[in-house]
């Protein structure tokens, strides 16, 4: 690859990255969630029953204690108990209040709204193909050794 043809493709990766983030949070401030959270409660609206936070952090790729500043976060919002775990001092398990519940399809919309802003003008082919080449990039970008918790940060979205 040429040099010009690196730092249009840098540029570009870029700016994506960086308007799609911006673009989310907008999204997602109108909900009252930040970058992160919509994913943990959309997790947490898939088991009605709830889950721990070992489990949580497992389907989330994250380690235990971002879920639990996470949650933290959230506490005050009224999104999730916190329920003890019988024979385990230690763990909690955690469930979507109706708040949280109703709030599952209101952030799908918004995913969805904000997939169909980004792919708009394209054919489904089309998306297809820029998810394959996305994913594509993540892995080699992942061949590199970053590793996807530290890049995520708090935010497992």
């Amino acid at each position: 690859m040429e040099f010009e043809e690196a730092l249009a493709t840098n540029r570009a990766l870029v700016k994506v990255a960086r308007l799609y983030r911006a673009a989310q949070a907008a999204s997602l401030s109108e909900l009252g969630l930040h970058a992160g959270q919509d994913v943990l409660l959309w997790h947490l609206g898939r088991q009605p029953d709830g889950m721990l936070i070992s489990e949580l952090a497992g389907r989330l790729g994250v380690e235990q204690p971002t879920v639990t500043r996470s949650l933290s976060r959230l506490a005050g919002g009224e999104w999730f108990v916190r329920e003890a775990v019988p024979g385990d001092r230690r763990a909690s398990r955690v469930r979507l209040t109706g708040k949280g519940a109703a709030a599952i399809p209101r952030i799908e919309a918004a995913w969805q709204a904000l997939a169909e802003t980004a792919t708009a003008g394209m054919d489904a082919g089309q998306r297809a193909d820029l998810t394959g080449l996305l994913e594509k990039v993540r892995g080699n970008l992942l061949g590199l050794g970053v590793d996807e918790v530290l890049v995520r940060g708090d935010s497992a979205s």
